[in-house]
Order: structure tokens, then sequence, then C-alpha cells
């Protein structure tokens, strides 16, 4: 029983392993390398741990931790939807759901249960943990496309109201890095490395 547990477990550990085959738009800081989903979630992580006594409400830490590390995982199936794709939709779908359910299914049942309700709760990003979640998800790529010139901004010809559109969830979670990333945005368009 215990070794049908611990396969399980480890049929998961090298499932998600293909995270790190996954690659997003966005660049590493100061690099003209793409960032792979699994060092997404590991820098999410270590942002959570730093930035926590920034959250407006109290969060569990623990929890961030987990949300940022499995937000992603469902890319394994679905791929990395670009955030200012316009023939996707970056919002939960179908077919993460599906994803979810078959990438966490390889773990035993309660396992499986905990990270399907943990990523959902992400997903829905209602309470104070998935908000805060979300706010490091956003805060990341803007941080490193204002490392590398405009990066993706440029790349994709984004504009300054669809990075506001798209940063504004920060505010919900965090005045003190929405003000921060207001003021570094502002910044980026007087550069020029963001179109206005």
């Amino acid at each position: 029983m215990q070794s049908e547990r611990l396969f399980k477990q480890i049929e998961f550990i090298r499932e998600i392993d293909k995270l790190k085959y996954i690659r997003r738009k966005t660049k590493l800081f100061n690099s003209d390398r793409n960032e792979n989903d699994a060092e997404h979630s590991w820098h999410l992580a270590l942002m959570a741990m730093v930035l926590a006594e920034h959250a407006d409400d109290s969060v569990d830490l623990l929890k961030v931790l987990k949300m940022v590390l499995i937000h992603d995982i469902v890319e394994i199936d679905t791929g990395d939807i670009f955030l200012h794709d316009t023939t996707r939709n970056h919002t939960n779908t179908e077919e993460e759901l599906a994803a979810a359910k078959r990438i966490f299914g390889l773990l035993p049942d309660n396992l499986a249960r905990e990270l399907t309700e943990t990523w959902m709760e992400f997903e829905a990003g209602e309470t104070p943990e998935a908000k805060f979640a979300k706010t490091l998800d956003r805060l990341e790529p803007l941080l490193q496309n204002m490392s590398n010139n405009g990066g993706t901004w440029a790349e994709f010809d984004i504009t300054h109201g669809k990075v506001m559109e798209k940063a504004k969830i920060i505010k919900y979670s965090s005045a003190v890095i929405w003000q921060y990333t207001e003021t570094r945005i502002r910044e980026s368009v007087a550069k020029g490395i963001l179109k206005a």
C-alpha cells in the first residue's frame, strides 16, 4: 500500500519535470532567453517569501507558495497562453481544468484533491492568498519587460492601456506593490520602452 502511494508520487514528480520545457513569451531579466514555466514558478515562490509583508490582508504564506508552485502545471497539457494573446483566453478554461484533473490525478487521492482545490482557488482569485499569488504572477513579467527595454511589450506592440488593464489585479491585494507598479509603468512610458 505504501509502495503504491510512493509509486504515484514519483510518477507525478516525473510528469511535472515537463514544466521545464514549457517556454513563456517573457525573457529572463536582462536576457534574450525565454523563461520556462518551472523558472517562473520558482521565481514567484521566492517573491512570495520576500514580499508577503506587503499583502494588504494577512496571508497564509504556505498556501501562497503552493499556489505559485502549481498554478502553471496545467500548461504541461495546454501550453503557455501569452497574457496579451488576442486569440486564446488567459482565464481558466475547460481545457485547463481537464489538465489539472489529469496531472494532479496521478497523485494519491488526498493529494490530488488538495492540489486540485488549491489550483482552483488560485484560478478563482477570491481569497487573500489567491489575490496575492496573482499579484506576483502579474508583477514578475512586468519587471522582466522593464529590464529588457520593453521585452514582450515591444515585440508584440503592447500599449500602456493594455499593460495597465492586465496589471490592475495587483491593486486588489497590495496597495504598496500597486503604487510601485504604477510608478514603474509610467517610467517605462517616459523612457519609450512602452507605447503610450
